[in-house]
């Protein structure tokens, strides 16, 4: 569910017992509407983290809600309307599907992942806010390069390649160039920025990427690479990591 400029939403629904979640909800009318044009029972509410694009909408949806009592998850008591901290490797239930918290501190310290999993779902998803996004990651607000290489390429990477990355904003067209400048003769970044290109033509949203895409295409997964090490002007990861991140900072499509 698209909202604010470039921002998404989602509504996870267990079909078998038509339970739902909804990710990061900053416009709380368009989810109810959402949620009784699918006649589903919304229970849940999963925060990636505290920033008000994706916490701002929180306690208005609690207030909404109000005969269905929601519990909001968070990994920080800065989310707003929280009432259920977690910590990594914690899980939910939501129906028949696991959620597992992946904690991927840097963007913010309290940054959580969902890692959703179930016995009919067709591939494992992941909910990543601003840890991933297709093609990049978000800026160490609150953290540093160690961290966030920690979060993207032990934690995610450890993912099974086929699990379907869902991102906090469609930043992707950017993210792409950017990549091309870093790495000009990957040809799997050339043909992912042409595909997505076309999508985003035609008004759709670019996500869902895989776990397994983003290796192969995202600069920051790719710090071990002989190619992005050869643009950081460096060997060593987490230098590798600074000095792409430092350069997406200030980079100009």
């Amino acid at each position: 569910m698209p909202a604010l400029q470039d921002n998404y939403m989602y509504l996870l629904i267990d079909t078998v017992s038509n339970e739902a979640a909804v990710v990061d909800p900053v416009d709380p009318a368009s989810v109810v509407q959402r949620v009784y044009e699918e006649n589903v029972l919304l229970t849940t509410v999963l925060t990636t983290h505290h920033h008000w694009d994706h916490a701002g909408g929180n306690v208005e949806l609690v207030a909404k809600m109000k005969g269905n009592k929601l519990t909001v998850v968070g990994g920080d008591e800065r989310v707003d309307a929280v009432s259920k901290i977690i910590s990594d490797g914690d899980e939910l239930k939501l129906g028949s599907l696991t959620v597992r918290s992946l904690h991927t501190p840097c963007h913010t310290t309290g940054h959580i992942c969902y890692y959703v999993t179930g016995p009919n779902a067709k591939h494992p998803i992941v909910f990543t806010g601003d840890t991933l996004f297709i093609a990049g990651c978000g800026r160490f607000f609150e953290g540093t390069p160690e961290m966030m290489n920690t979060a993207l390429n032990e934690k995610l990477a450890s993912l099974p390649d086929d699990t379907q990355v869902f991102c906090g904003h469609e930043y992707t067209l950017t993210n792409l160039k950017f990549a091309l400048t870093v790495e000009p003769q990957n040809r799997d970044i050339i043909k992912k920025l042409q595909d997505s290109t076309d999508t985003r033509v035609n008004s759709l949203p670019t996500v869902p990427s895989t776990i397994g895409e983003e290796k192969k295409t995202n600069p920051f997964m790719r710090v071990t690479e002989n190619s992005v090490q050869l643009y950081a002007k460096t060997e060593n990861v987490i230098k590798t990591m600074a000095y792409i991140r430092k350069q997406k900072d200030s980079f100009k499509a």
